[in-house]
């Protein structure tokens, strides 16, 4: 690969030439300190393949930088290798590849260029299937990946977070209920001031009088045994979704 490393620290610059030439010592590596610098070099034939940006820097940021690279005819993929974690959904936003923080480990730098070559030279379309339907952003453990809604069960919102429930596991994710149910009218449903559930993964409406939330009324979800409370104001429009998937 040809790779571009756009960091303001020399430092971190030379440490990725170096985990670079651990990961192929082929790779034709070239790097630059600001925004200006990198932008011109992009401009210039041979083309990236791959650029590894930071996102602080003096002038010009990353985040910026990365708005203008996907403008170029043939732009190169973009992972984002920064010491600051919270910009991780705004980058996959714009299509990175990926996001590593640093300290950069070989391993992870390994994958990013992986997931960069996919991007590059992308497979047969049998083999580049994604999951129909829309997806979500989720943040775990310093990695952001896409969760297909048709894995989801549903959204719970709780003190200044969200824990979103998929047949496989539990993510604490941020943002609003609102703005969840606002984006994807069509695929959530809410059941509950502090619920949301994928339309899909209803499966009945109960009455469960012993409750403390919903007014007694709960419903079910594939591949879970969890009562999950409906308020009385819901329990109309639950009841005709029902009906509607039957």
């Amino acid at each position: 690969m040809r790779i571009l490393i756009v960091d303001d620290e020399l430092l971190a610059r030379k440490r990725l030439r170096t985990l670079l030439a651990e990961c192929d010592p082929r790779h034709q590596v070239v790097d630059a300190g600001h925004a200006g610098e990198a932008l011109a070099l992009l401009h210039q034939p041979p083309a990236f393949d791959v650029v590894l940006l930071d996102i602080h820097m003096p002038g010009q940021d990353g985040m910026a930088l990365a708005h203008l690279i996907q403008r170029l005819p043939e732009p190169p993929a973009i992972v984002f290798v920064t010491a600051h974690a919270e910009h991780a959904l705004a980058a996959f936003e714009i299509d990175a590849a990926d996001y590593l923080t640093k300290p950069v480990r070989l391993q992870r730098l390994q994958q990013a260029l992986a997931k960069a070559g996919r991007t590059i030279h992308p497979p047969t379309p049998a083999a580049a299937a994604r999951p129909d339907g829309p997806t979500l952003l989720v943040s775990d453990q310093g990695r952001t990946e896409r969760i297909p809604l048709a894995e989801v069960l549903y959204i719970r919102a709780e003190q200044k977070y969200l824990t979103l429930k998929t047949t496989a596991r539990s993510y604490v994710i941020d943002g609003a209920l609102t703005e969840l149910e606002a984006r994807h009218p069509q695929e959530l449903v809410r059941i509950h001031r502090s619920l949301l559930v994928v339309r899909q993964a209803l499966r009945a409406l109960e009455r469960h009088p012993e409750l403390d939330e919903g007014d007694g009324w709960a419903v079910r979800l594939r591949g879970s045994t969890e009562l999950l409370p409906v308020s009385r104001r819901q329990v109309a429009a639950v009841r005709e979704l029902l009906m509607q998937e039957r």
